[in-house]
């Protein structure tokens, strides 16, 4: 990873932009594009269903379910590993075949065929651009790698505003952590925060633009490409105190079928069973 964390922001629209996000993934860990295939209109729409869900009591109908890992997460689910304290968020995951309310199912389901298919096309340039030693190290090609798979998770994510008096001393938003999967398409969060750590310790922010979406490598890419392709830490800081309002985004992690190799110790179901359980999520 490079000292000058030198985070590219990508127009899809140009004609070596594979080149160049392949090359920000691999010096920084994170890329941004614009110009991309996902209407601005669809994110909306789930930003606005979403919002509306979290803000109502029907949240609670739908907690999460503790085997398929769907559903609705409360407040103070999960930390990241290592950490004690628990993130000030809640959320919900949706899965292919989990539960998703009615009113929310249309607008969601299309946003999130629309990022696998997106995360496809990254996963298939990523593989393209690999050297071919590090190429050579992949099971099978990285967007093979998410055929039949259903562990495809778009987490729809809510941070509160921020109780000032009752934070537990250290909690963040989400304490420093790296992904899990093989990698992660943001859309754009409603307000700043995000930030990501380069090789020499610094904290960058992250753009944020309501036309962008943040790419970048998690632990299974990572493990796969033998540490070609960096899995940053990242996190999302409180916001000061003339800024307290929610917070709202949507990640959706690439994640292989559960049989998929990535080396030679862990498959992708033996790794995301571990860091579950080291996160919080399972027992």
């Amino acid at each position: 990873m490079s000292d000058n964390f030198d985070l590219l922001t990508v127009d899809l629209t140009d004609r070596d932009a594979p080149e160049k996000l392949v090359r920000s993934l691999r010096e920084t860990g994170f890329a941004c594009i614009i110009n991309h295939p996902i209407p601005v209109e669809g994110i909306e729409a789930a930003y606005a269903g979403w919002r509306d869900f979290f803000g109502s009591e029907r949240k609670h109908d739908y907690l999460v379910d503790p085997e398929k890992q769907d559903g609705y997460f409360p407040f103070r689910s999960e930390n990241a590993k290592g950490v004690t304290a628990k993130d000030l968020k809640e959320f919900y995951h949706v899965y292919p075949t989990g539960r998703v309310p009615d009113d929310l199912a249309p607008q969601t389901s299309d946003l999130y065929d629309r990022l696998v298919a997106l995360g496809r096309t990254i996963l298939g340039w990523i593989d393209t651009y690999s050297p071919p030693e590090i190429r050579a190290r992949y099971s099978e090609p990285l967007a093979e790698m998410l055929t039949g798979s259903e562990m495809n998770l778009l987490r729809v994510l809510h941070y509160p505003r921020l109780d000032v008096d009752a934070a537990e001393p250290g909690a963040v938003r989400a304490a420093a952590h790296e992904d899990i999967n093989l990698i992660t398409l943001l859309v754009s969060g409603s307000a700043p925060g995000l930030q990501a750590r380069d090789a020499a310790g610094r904290w960058h922010e992250v753009p944020c633009a309501t036309n962008m979406i943040a790419i970048n490598v998690g632990d299974m890419l990572n493990m796969a490409s033998g540490g070609y392709f960096p899995s940053t830490t990242h996190r999302v800081v409180n916001p000061p105190l003339e800024f307290n309002v929610s917070r709202y985004s949507m990640p959706m992690f690439l994640h292989p079928r559960p049989e998929v190799r990535l080396d030679a110790n862990y498959t992708a179901d033996d790794y995301l069973k571990e860091r579950l359980r080291e996160i919080g999520l399972k027992t």
